[in-house]
Parts: structure tokens; C-alpha cells; sequence
């Protein structure tokens, strides 16, 4: 513990160097608006990391997104507002407050029985909707699959996944009869609404599945171009069918 605390004091009081008037011009710059992006990018980050079984990458990265934390409390903390020591203070509160069942007598036996007492203690808090809380700049996916899960916890939910395949059919219907491009956009959002039901009843992650499929695209696409290179030829210039024979040899040998 002594150690994890001089650890910590010593990048606050780096950053506290790089803010100071002898410090770094590019730091000195920045507000919680431009730090926004490398905070998001960061997490991003530790997620490859962890995709990737990459202990070491994780290490870097975790440090990275507390690099972030540190410089947004040490912005804050200048402006008068609250300190590093208080934003841990939060969340070491919040996690006591939120767990009665390890730091206090009430008895909980199961993550279902868990979830349902963090919305109950959320709403104690001043949350006034089912739905309230989703920040709306998560990523479409992501967020679709939190707003269909906060339903679901009050029942608002299809009881298999049959249910849900068949609202997708639906929503390709509707997507296909659709009269105009205003119409099919509109479509096309409940289609992918849909389907992230469908995912989320099938305990599939949407947002894992679709970079899975990124990447899976990535790999045979690669594959086409360097057998066209290999050939002697150009893309751009070989027709759709040469190219689909082509994605058919790497389907075939597992890219």
C-alpha cells in the first residue's frame, strides 16, 4: 500500500511540474474539452491490449488512462473545483455504498440480485428514469445494448432470442418497403436495434462480434490484394468476380 502511494504522489507531482509555469507549453494548454479525445483513444487502447492477451501493452495502457485521470483532477483542482485525492475518495464511497453485501449485512447472493441493487441505489441517488445515465456519446452498439439491458431489468424484454429474430425479420421488411431514403434510414436503425436484441439474448457481445467481423474483413481483403500484387496486377482494375474467387481462397484457408 505505501508503495502504491508514493507511486501515485510522484505522477501527481509530475503533473503538477508539467502544469506549472516552468513547465510543458503543450500541457499548459489543455482543458477537459481537448483532453476528451486521448482519454477516449486510451481506453480504446487498453481494450486492444486485452484482446490482444498483451500483459505488458495493458500495463502501458492502464498507465496511460490514469495519466488522463490525473490531468483532468490536477485541471481541476487549479480551477478551485476538486483534487485527485477527492475524485478516489468518490469512488471508494461509491463502491462501499454500492456493495452492502461485502462492506456491510446485507445478503446478496447473485450478479442478478447485484445489478437490480445498483439501480435501486442509483435511483435513491436522483435517478429519475429506467433509462437515465446511458451517456449518449458511447458508441451506437454499446449504447444500444445498455438501453435494452436497463429495460430488461424491469421486465421490458423478450423472453428468447426467437422472439427477437423474428423483430429483426420485421424490421428487414420494413427496411425493404420503405418509400423514400428518409424512410430507410429510419429503418435501418431499428434493423440495427434488432439485431443487437438479438445478440445481447444470443449472450453475444455487438460490439466484439462487429470488430471480430472488421478484422475478419481486413484479413481476406489483405489476402486479395497481395495475390493481385503477387499476380502482376492492379486493384481497381480486376473485375468483381476475379476478386470474389479471391475471397473465396482466403474463406477457404481460414483468414
Amino acid at each position: 500500500m505505501d508503495s502504491n502511494t508514493k507511486e501515485i504522489d510522484q505522477l501527481i507531482m509530475i503533473m503538477d511540474k508539467l502544469l506549472s509555469p516552468q513547465g510543458c507549453p503543450w500541457d499548459r494548454e489543455q482543458t477537459h474539452e481537448s483532453l476528451t479525445r486521448y482519454l477516449i483513444e486510451e481506453s480504446y487502447e487498453v481494450v486492444e491490449a486485452v484482446k490482444n492477451h498483451s500483459m505488458e501493452d495493458l500495463q502501458e495502457e492502464l498507465g496511460d488512462v490514469l495519466l488522463q485521470v490525473v490531468f483532468h483532477a490536477a485541471l481541476a483542482e487549479r480551477a478551485g473545483h476538486f483534487s485527485f485525492a477527492d475524485v478516489v475518495n468518490t469512488v471508494s464511497n461509491k463502491m462501499i455504498e454500492r456493495h452492502p453485501h461485502v462492506f456491510a449485512s446485507m445478503n446478496l447472493e447473485s450478479s442478478e440480485e447485484v445489478m437490480n441493487h445498483w439501480e435501486s441505489f442509483k435511483r435513491q441517488k436522483g435517478k429519475k428514469t429506467v433509462l437515465a445515465g446511458i451517456p449518449a456519446m458511447l458508441p451506437a452498439l454499446m449504447r444500444a445494448e445498455k438501453l435494452q439491458e436497463k429495460a430488461a431489468r424491469v421486465g421490458f424484454d423478450w423472453p428468447s432470442p426467437e422472439g427477437a429474430i423474428e423483430k429483426f425479420k420485421e424490421e428487414i421488411e420494413e427496411f425493404n418497403n420503405a418509400e423514400n431514403h428518409s424512410d430507410q434510414a429510419e429503418e435501418m436503425g431499428d434493423l440495427l436495434f434488432a439485431m443487437v436484441n438479438v445478440a445481447r439474448l444470443s449472450n453475444i457481445e455487438p460490439e466484439q462480434a462487429l470488430q471480430s467481423a472488421n478484422d475478419k474483413f481486413i484479413r481476406r481483403f489483405n489476402y486479395i490484394e497481395e495475390e493481385i500484387k503477387a499476380s502482376g496486377g492492379i486493384m481497381g482494375q480486376l473485375d468483381l468476380r476475379t476478386m470474389d474467387t479471391l475471397w473465396d481462397q482466403a474463406k477457404s484457408k481460414g483468414l
